[in-house]
């Protein structure tokens, strides 16, 4: 009798849980019919579905990039306080033809840099102090002429937008597919309860919820690779822009190197570089910068292609890197 009664009480849940998603899915399907026939022309809509695409992600980098520079351990450096590094960034700006950016000096006892902004604006350049005690002048150079690349061609806002707009893309195919979602879910959850079993997700419902639900997360994967794979190639084009303005990759190698082997990635923003050795191919593809091996032998052959050079130390990738468009 006690079997009955639990098969009652599970059947009767399972029919309630069954209508409450049915009817969520009828009220989200609706709200987007009813959203599609009071829709503009196509022309207009897709425009219209571009620009909260578009603007979301502006948005995002624009606050993320206050939040970047109200939450640093630092101050901004006045030309009074260190007149020579001004001149040498005016001097490297000027090469590149770019403005000055405004200096920081910060305190995350990490040595490294990392550039927000750019493109219409002179953009910011962030230096923790103990930069200056881990590298020689040469080097320092090298690694502001690294940064200044990434605010000559707007890096930052470039791959925050691209980041986003895919980002915005899964949200839109996401909120398409809810009914379906609701519905499959209340069917998954429903019938499994009315067979008495409600922790079974087995059935044939509970699988269709599961493959529309990883096709759309695979959509989000995808987006963030391609955004990832983006980011790597600009701190490729950044190493040879610096070789370049600089003549010396050499001095770049030597930088990143003893940034790598000066500090782990222990400070608040290292998390979002993750260009530490690693043999997981998904952490490689997840990464937004290349392996210090893989950016010291591109360096490496650019020096030999120019000539005699100096020897770039050697050694194991261990990873120390910046938050935005870090020299890492």
């Amino acid at each position: 009798m006690s079997r009955l009664a639990f098969r009652a009480a599970a059947a009767a849940v399972g029919v309630v849980l069954l209508a409450v998603y049915l009817a969520a899915a009828l009220f989200v399907a609706d709200a987007l019919r009813f959203a599609w026939t009071a829709r503009p022309d196509l022309p207009v809509l897709l425009a219209l579905l571009a620009a909260v695409a578009v603007g979301s992600a502006y948005l995002s980098y624009r606050i993320g990039t206050a939040q970047v520079l109200a939450s640093l351990d630092g101050d901004r450096l006045p030309r009074e306080r260190a007149p020579d590094l001004h001149r040498r960034v005016d001097a490297l700006a000027a090469r590149m033809g770019a403005d000055p950016p405004d200096l920081y000096v910060t305190d995350a006892r990490t040595p490294n840099a990392f550039a927000v902004g750019g493109g219409s604006g002179s953009g910011a350049l962030v230096i923790d102090r103990s930069l200056f005690r881990v590298l020689s002048a040469r080097e320092v150079e090298a690694i502001v002429a690294h940064e200044l690349a990434h605010l000559e061609t707007n890096d930052g806002f470039a791959l925050a937008m691209a980041d986003g707009v895919g980002r915005a893309l899964v949200g839109f195919a996401t909120v398409l597919a809810l009914p379906a979602l609701l519905a499959l879910s209340g069917l998954a959850a429903g019938s499994a309860w009315i067979r008495g079993r409600p922790g079974d997700r087995s059935g044939p419902f509970a699988r269709l919820h599961r493959a529309l639900a990883n096709g759309l997360f695979a959509g989000f994967v995808l987006a963030t690779l391609v955004a990832r794979s983006r980011s790597r190639k600009r701190e490729f084009a950044a190493d040879d822009r610096a070789a370049e303005v600089t003549g010396d990759p050499i001095a770049l190698a030597r930088a990143l190197r003893r940034i790598e082997r000066a500090a782990e990635p222990s400070w608040p923003f290292a998390p979002l570089s993750a260009s530490k050795r690693t043999e997981d191919p998904a952490e490689r593809w997840l990464s937004t910068h290349p392996s210090i091996d893989e950016r010291v032998e591109r360096l490496r052959t650019k020096a030999e292609s120019q000539g005699p050079t100096r020897r770039i130390p050697a050694g194991p990738s261990r990873g120390a890197a910046g938050r935005g468009r870090s020299s890492r």
